[in-house]
């Protein structure tokens, strides 16, 4: 049997790349003579750059950036051919830089991923692939591009400063001192939602509680978005509600847009396409992939339901493992997916699921490929 191991991170346990090694230990148990292929995927979040490095060869190069709350922290991008960088803004921007009581969205800047952008061009490199899942912030973008030369100005023409808080004191966008090599790249920005800018399906209604934002917070940040949307209309020309995705990693998308010229795309296929998805399913009999939690969002982007949607045209099998199941994850069995297995087998609580998640995967595992196994004895 030949079997295809592509599950994304389990967000804030395991890489990707650990999901794999457990799968290919319980595997190996039940079908020793089996054929494993196995590829990390990420859909523009976390581990997006160990899946792109690996699938084609590539390097890793560490910064020192500023963190979501001006911290100094250290983050990886990757290095493929020479020629194109895989940037992570969870790596300096992300939500699991921060502990549960600093997650506060007034605050938290993107500044460390124009960083990372930075270092990327100060390598030469001119082809940029930006993954945008996973942020701690919410200031529209404004920090990278800060942190690339773009002033946000006040009606006392001074630079607003940092964070969420500060979109609605702007009043002028000048981009006169970006750093012109933006204009040589091409950048590609990867994630997983379309949502706007602005309204109750923008970036901080729909993502600003998860971030740290309560009811009053999230009002203030909305006023200050919806300032920031009619100032790019007047400086830059554009209408960023009216670009899916500009709402992504708290305006992230729309700052990459309108002041870098990026094009945002889906990132669970543009990940399977850079990794040669198709070519990888051939012979092969099943594919496991998974997440840390499969519900009713699964269906929209996100990696179980993107790689079962290539396999159900192929008549491939797919399982995927979780390590949980919420509210309608029924649902992906409408996009190819053939079964659940989660991990957590027990009362257990937040924290000892954390600890146990390794063990627990590896049971889920071997009793998911033994009534695999169960079924073909029960065949013949």
């Amino acid at each position: 049997m030949k079997i295809l191991f592509a599950p994304d991170s389990f967000k804030g346990t395991m890489s990707s790349m650990r999901v794999i090694e457990l799968l290919a230990d319980a595997a190996k148990q039940t079908f020793p003579d089996s054929q494993l292929v196995t590829v990390p995927i990420a859909d523009g979040g976390e581990g997006t750059v160990e899946a792109l490095v690996t699938a084609a060869g590539g390097q890793y190069r560490t910064v020192n950036v500023t963190g979501p709350l001006g911290e100094k922290v250290s983050a990886v991008y990757g290095v493929i051919g020479g020629k194109t960088a895989v940037i992570e803004m969870a790596q300096a921007s992300g939500i699991m830089l921060l502990k549960e009581e600093e997650k506060n969205p007034l605050h938290t800047t993107t500044y460390g991923t124009g960083e990372l952008i930075k270092a990327a061009l100060d390598q030469g490199i001119r082809r940029l692939v930006i993954g945008i899942g996973g942020s701690a912030t919410n200031d529209g973008g404004i920090g990278a591009a800060q942190a690339l030369g773009v002033s946000f100005l006040d009606r006392n023409a001074a630079d607003v400063g940092y964070g969420g808080r500060n979109l609605c004191n702007i009043t002028r966008i000048d981009a006169s001192n970006m750093d012109p090599r933006i204009k040589e790249c091409e950048i590609s920005v990867i994630c997983d939602v379309s949502n706007p800018l602005t309204g109750l399906a923008g970036a901080t209604y729909i993502y600003g509680p998860q971030k740290g934002a309560g009811r009053e917070c999230l009002e203030l940040l909305e006023s200050g978005m919806e300032n920031y949307l009619q100032v790019i209309k007047q400086c830059i020309g554009m209408d960023m509600n009216q670009v899916p995705g500009s709402g992504a990693a708290g305006g992230l998308g729309a700052a990459m847009v309108a002041f870098f010229g990026a094009s945002l795309k889906s990132g669970i296929d543009t990940v399977l396409d850079f990794v040669d998805f198709e070519s990888l399913l051939k012979d092969v009999d099943l594919v496991v992939t998974g997440e840390g939690k499969i519900d009713s969002q699964s269906a929209y982007g996100k990696v179980p339901v993107g790689i079962a949607k290539r396999c159900k045209s192929k008549g491939i099998k797919v399982i995927a493992i979780a390590g949980c199941m919420g509210k309608d994850a029924r649902r992906v069995f409408d996009y190819g997916i053939d079964s659940i297995m989660v991990t957590v087998n027990n009362n257990l609580s937040l924290e000892e699921a954390l600890l146990r998640a390794g063990e627990d995967l590896f049971d889920a595992a071997d009793r998911m490929f033994r009534l695999i196994k169960l079924g073909m004895d029960l065949k013949t």
